[in-house]
């Protein structure tokens, strides 16, 4: 039932089979693919397509469920009709294609372009960004079932240890594959590029996987030759699925009372399938029944590339170096490298040391339960963001702050407020919250006293109302500061107002900024978060003037005050205008160590149990229902975020935690119930009743035999 290996004979070191070598690149090459796509795929929707945090998780977690669909109908073409070489490559090219439209769709270099940075024709760009996930979807699920299974194709009966020396290559590949694409694609997307504006360079972040997943389809091409391929046999799923539904069927058909009640309701396919396979599906149905709770823990686990992402954007990424908050999701690889040893060479023999019986369910109940805490400490780091986060101003309101660019001090009051608030020098107020209407502000300095009108204030804006004294008057002006929410990504924003009484050139690193005139300000210019300097540089018809500037930060906005000249050294003023981001992203690590521990519990021994309960020949089926409760985990994130209502992003991870400590709960009670089997004494038990049978048949035969001769 097997083809020829053509030129499978040549082998690596130790029997290896050469062909193992393109698959192992192959399945690299794949996941950085896969891995590098999604780590930025949050942050394109929300910074390029300028979709609201709750669009982007919604459509990010739609896309995750689609992929852990897929698998059922590759593993369905794979042993019904194609077979997994040509289900493989088949997939591959439409998972490429998708790559590349993805890509194409993020190009957004036209030179009438808007002003926030959104794309220039967004339909066309959604459009695009949708057909190339669907086709990534298809692609990735379609051959998630079909390569490590291949991969094993290529070795013999006797190859056990080689086969088992494969697996942990191909678990490596799929980790190195993960680590090093989520390291360099959020880098990629950091940088700017543009012919005529610099913008994120979601172009390249989504076209290096692109490139990779082409390599990868044609490394695994170049095998082609030397692989052992295995014809399709039939899909032993479908073989349970019909076995399921007949036994359903034929139960109601037969619920009169003279038709004697059976054992298992199972036992109702007895009519047309074999004992032997009904037995197994019963085993297997026993490992699907207590799969029904496990979404709920994919539901939180999966939360990382969008909600912990999101989060991060929030924070400071100052390690030394600048950390994009996408690349905070290679904490998880690099904690599972480290924890998988750690836990089972020294924790899992020190608990049975102890003489506790830690088994595989209790093992998936303690993941479940740590996963619940990560929550807990995602919601407790939520709340420290959200004490650092301005208010700004809401439907009906303004705000406006006063900015005292002279060098004497001043006393301001509000009509028909009577409070009066006192502004240094060189300082301002923090922002005050008004109706937005008409208000009158009368400014007092000494013996000088004016009334100022301020008219046409908007709605949900917030204003600056900058002045100075100069000689016996008050010179103003009143400046929209277009910004009402945290800069994005943790960059920074930077603006300039002109305090002296000449016009100024004003320059950042040699790139010139504006021509101000007295009192008049600039646009926000965006700069880079983290901590690099900037050389800021004046130059009026009498002099120039230049100073380095101050480190800032992640997330701020600054009005820098253009004061004067001493000595070529420019006297300038900071205003802080938004407060940088206080919160470090390290402050992410404890949730993230909790939820690996709960992967490495829950996960890995979730699928060693799965496959100990199961008989041979019915991995696949269970294989398939591991895939689909990811699959439903994240489409509870849809349902859970979508009805949920909760203003409040902490009161949300809060709710998921409760969720997953009852869904925990639950999962324990129903573990005591479980019986453990052994699969392989069972299938022993039918395989000698087998023998048994023949034996008596080929007697009987004998006897017939001997009969018909006398």
């Amino acid at each position: 039932m097997t083809a020829g290996r053509g030129k499978g004979k040549s082998s690596l070191c130790s029997g290896f089979p050469l062909s193992i070598l393109f698959i192992v690149v192959n399945e690299f090459c794949e996941r950085f693919s896969y891995y590098g796509m999604r780590a930025v795929l949050v942050l394109y929707f929300k910074f390029f397509l300028h979709w609201d945090d709750n669009l982007a998780t919604a459509i990010y977690h739609t896309f995750v469920a689609l992929c852990y669909l897929t698998p059922i109908l590759g593993a369905i073409i794979a042993d019904s009709w194609l077979g997994k070489f040509m289900t493989i490559v088949s997939l591959s090219i439409v998972y490429t294609i998708g790559q590349a439209v993805l890509s194409v769709g993020s190009i957004n270099d036209l030179s009438d372009h808007n002003r926030d940075g959104s794309p220039d024709n967004v339909p066309l760009h959604i459009a695009l960004s949708m057909i190339g996930l669907i086709l990534i979807a298809l692609g990735t699920g379609g051959i998630k079932p079909c390569v490590s299974a291949f991969g094993g194709d290529q070795f013999e009966d006797d190859q056990e240890k080689q086969r088992s020396t494969f697996f942990s290559l191909f678990y490596m590949a799929i980790n190195a594959g993960s680590l090093i694409s989520t390291i360099i694609t959020p880098s990629l997307r950091a940088t700017e590029c543009g012919i005529h504006t610099k913008q994120r360079c979601y172009p390249l972040a989504f076209g290096v996987p692109a490139v990779l997943m082409a390599v990868a389809l044609i490394v695994f091409v170049a095998g082609s030759r030397m692989y052992k391929k295995v014809k399709p046999q039939g899909n032993i799923m479908l073989q349970v699925c019909k076995c399921v539904g007949f036994a359903i069927k034929n139960r109601f058909r037969h619920r009169s009372k003279e038709f004697p009640k059976r054992e298992h309701w199972l036992d109702w396919a007895s009519e047309k399938y074999d004992k032997r396979l009904i037995a197994q599906t019963k085993m297997v149905l026993k490992v699907l029944f207590l799969y029904i709770p496990l979404p709920m823990f994919w539901a939180l686990f999966d939360q990382q590339g969008s909600r912990w992402t999101l989060q991060a954007t929030a924070m400071n990424g100052d390690f030394g170096i600048a950390v994009q908050p996408d690349q905070m999701q290679i904490v998880n690889p690099i904690l599972i490298i480290i924890m998988v040893p750690v836990v089972d060479s020294l924790i899992y023999p020190l608990i049975k040391k102890c003489k506790i019986n830690f088994t595989p369910l209790k093992k998936m109940t303690v993941g479940m339960f740590l996963a619940s805490m990560a929550f807990v400490a995602a919601a407790l780091v939520q709340v420290q963001i959200d004490k650092t986060t301005p208010v700004f101003p809401a439907a009906g309101q303004t705000q406006i702050r006063l900015m005292n660019l002279g060098n004497v001090p001043v006393t301001a009051q509000f009509q028909p407020q009577l409070q009066s608030v006192h502004v240094a020098p060189k300082e301002a107020t923090d922002y005050m919250i008004f109706e937005a209407s008409e208000l009158q502000l009368d400014i007092t300095s000494g013996s000088l006293n004016e009334a100022h009108l301020l008219e046409g204030l908007l709605e949900e804006k917030r204003y600056t109302y900058a002045f100075q004294v100069s000689g016996t008057d008050i010179v103003s002006s009143l400046i929209l500061d277009n910004v009402t929410s945290k800069p994005e990504e943790g960059q920074n924003l930077i603006r300039f107002i002109n305090s002296d009484v000449s016009t100024v050139d004003i320059t950042l690193d040699d790139e010139t900024v504006a021509v101000l005139p007295p009192l008049s300000a600039s646009n926000y210019t965006t700069i880079p978060g983290g901590h690099s300097r900037y050389t800021i540089k004046s130059e009026t018809s009498s002099s120039i003037c230049s100073v380095l500037s101050k480190k800032f930060g992640f997330g701020s906005a600054y009005t820098i005050s253009i004061d004067d000249c001493t000595q070529g050294i420019l006297n300038i003023t900071y205003f802080e205008d938004i407060p940088p981001s206080s919160v470090h992203m390290a402050w992410q690590i404890p949730q993230y160590f909790l939820l690996t521990c709960g992967e490495v519990v829950f996960s890995v021994t979730g699928l060693e149990f799965s496959y100990s309960q199961a008989p041979s020949n019915m991995k696949s089926v269970l294989q398939a229902g591991w895939l689909l409760t990811v699959a439903v985990g994240n489409i509870i994130v849809l349902i859970v975020a979508g009805a949920s209502k909760l203003s409040k992003q902490w009161a949300e991870y809060v709710l998921f935690a409760a969720l997953l400590f009852v869904v925990c709960i639950i999962f324990a009670v129903m573990a005591t119930f479980y019986t453990y089997v052994d699969p392989n004494e069972i299938e022993a038990q039918f395989d000698e009743e087998e023998k048994k049978a023949k034996k008596d048949q080929d007697d009987r035969e004998k006897e017939a035999e001997a009969d018909s001769k006398m």
